[in-house]
């Protein structure tokens, strides 16, 4: 993986500064001042990849992604006997009875809020107007996340902007929205074009899907229990999108490269990435190890920790000759057998059925009974025990395991990709905006050519939010989806129907309400 890191371009635009200076006439002050603005660059591009860092967590795997898919039809963290259990956190958020006090509502909403403070640092650290604009487009990323989870974003300004011992203002959806629109308009002719091998970096395309993603779930985040989508607000989401067909490189994957996306070199491979988060061993990065980690059985390999999977009805949404449930991958960092004696057994996708030593060939067996087969069932409780407990449940697994990599796993991490551009065009088509049902079923059928399944002959919004299933799975936007299609309250298996709709927002965490007396609990809570 060859990658322009952000501190390499930081260092050769500080030496052309000095190289230059070297060879003009310049008075003694005017030195002291270019050295003090070189010190200003050094510094504020130190805080730009702090604040791009402290989006790892919140993201790869766990905080927000629990939040926004463990909470859905499309994952769980099953019990397994006395794994897993941890007071119940986990099961809280599937089954939606999580409280104040739960693990992951307090540290997604502390990792959030640390991106939007990190953010803020760059910006008072006299950045070039590039770094500022970077800076300015994570805090808007995280403050999408913080309102669209809570419903409100904690936010310094004015005085306590300054003096810390001031708690911070706190802002209701539409005064966020309102912000986070002017913010993004603003930087767009400032950041970066978009580039696929450079999709680590806050670029003007990433700034048009997070507009899209504001003006599309707008009417949810006023009114959750019944959004309403304004024509206005969805001929911005297609204009968006056109602009970054026009102006992007990117296209949907070939047949047989979905999973280019997320391998060890996506940032080589991919043609729809649009901004990513980093990750390259020897320099910096976050746990995506963890998308192994968390579904891996004992005896794979590498060994796991055998916890999370998906349910039997999402794994149906998908045709058998669907590439995107999975396939064999062929791909440099496989450094296993699997590869090297083109033993070819599926590598990413979801598990399901009996699985394989992929240096030997031969079946796995599980660990406890070890005379049990390890063979996924699509049958999961939400606690399980006895001889289903290491065996229960299809493991999905889309970022193909770098073994090449004793260390930081390179592949990058998706935040926002253009197949998602494509099927956000094709929502707001049919909540009104401008267009056909026949465009919006070219767009998505455009999709599900490269994916190897067959057209669909008519478009719904039901058959596009299942698309959005299939297509996104595991990228942290079921919940999100879910409440915009009005169908997160439903029951669905290992989930009864809500008995509150309290939980289209989670709670603000009762450490917060202790520190910050502007905040409010969230209703029903």
């Amino acid at each position: 993986m060859t990658k322009m890191k952000l501190k390499t371009l930081l260092y050769l635009a500080i030496v052309g500064t000095v190289v230059t200076s070297t060879f003009s006439c310049t008075k003694l002050k005017e030195e002291f001042k270019g050295e003090a603005e070189e010190g200003a660059l050094i510094e504020a591009g130190a805080l730009l990849i702090t604040a791009y860092s402290s989006l790892n967590t919140p993201y790869q795997q766990e905080q927000r992604w629990v939040m926004q898919e463990i909470s859905t039809d499309a994952a769980m963290a099953p019990t397994r006997g006395g794994d897993w259990d941890d007071n119940g956190m986990h099961r809280a958020i599937h089954l939606h009875s999580w409280n104040a006090d739960n693990g992951y509502v307090n540290n997604t909403f502390v990792g959030l809020s640390t991106a939007v403070f990190n953010a803020g640092k760059v910006l008072r650290s006299n950045p070039n107007a590039q770094q500022a604009a970077e800076a300015r487009f994570i805090r808007a990323l995280a403050m999408f996340d913080i309102v669209d989870l809570y419903g409100v974003v904690p936010f310094r300004q004015g005085a306590s902007l300054e003096d810390f011992k001031i708690a911070p203002d706190v802002l209701q959806p539409q005064d966020v929205m309102d912000f986070m629109i002017k913010e993004l308009n603003e930087i767009i002719t400032t950041l970066p074009a978009g580039e696929l091998k450079r999709a680590y970096v806050a670029n003007k395309n990433a700034a048009r899907v997070l507009l899209m993603k504001i003006y599309l779930n707008k009417g949810a985040f006023l009114n959750r229990q019944k959004p309403t989508f304004d024509a206005d607000d969805m001929n911005k989401v297609i204009a968006l999108a056109k602009e970054i067909t026009a102006t992007g490189p990117y296209s949907v994957s070939a047949k047989g490269k979905y999973f280019d996306n997320f391998a060890p070199d996506n940032d080589e491979k991919s043609t729809e990435n649009i901004f990513t988060l980093y990750n390259k061993n020897g320099d910096r990065g976050g746990s995506v190890d963890r998308t192994w980690n968390t579904i891996a059985h004992y005896n794979m390999n590498p060994s796991g920790w055998n916890g999370w999977c998906t349910l039997s009805d999402y794994y149906d949404k998908f045709a058998t000759n669907d590439e995107r449930r999975g396939l064999y991958y062929e791909y440099a960092a496989d450094t296993t057998s699997n590869r090297k004696k083109e033993f070819k057994r599926q590598n990413v996708g979801f598990f399901a059925g009996q699985q394989y030593n992929w240096s030997t060939n031969k079946p796995l067996m599980a660990r406890n009974p070890s005379n049990t087969p390890l063979s996924f069932t699509p049958e999961v409780t939400i606690r399980t025990s006895g001889n289903t407990l290491e065996t229960a449940g299809i493991r999905p697994m889309k970022y193909a395991y770098d073994y090449a990599s004793s260390g930081q796993k390179n592949n990058d991490w998706v935040v926002y990709r253009y197949a998602d551009v494509l099927l956000m065009q094709a929502e707001a088509i049919l909540r009104g905006g401008t267009g056909t049902a026949a465009e919006a079923l070219a767009l998505v059928n455009g999709i599900r050519l490269n994916r190897g399944v067959d057209n669909l002959t008519a478009m719904t919004l039901d058959n596009l939010l299942d698309e959005r299933a299939r297509e996104l799975y595991w990228e942290g936007w079921r919940r999100q989806d879910l409440i915009r299609f009005g169908k997160y309250l439903l029951a669905w298996q290992e989930k009864a129907a809500d008995a509150d709709p309290k939980t289209l927002l989670y709670p603000i965490p009762n450490l917060q309400l202790a520190v910050n007396p502007n905040l409010k609990q969230n209703p029903g809570y």
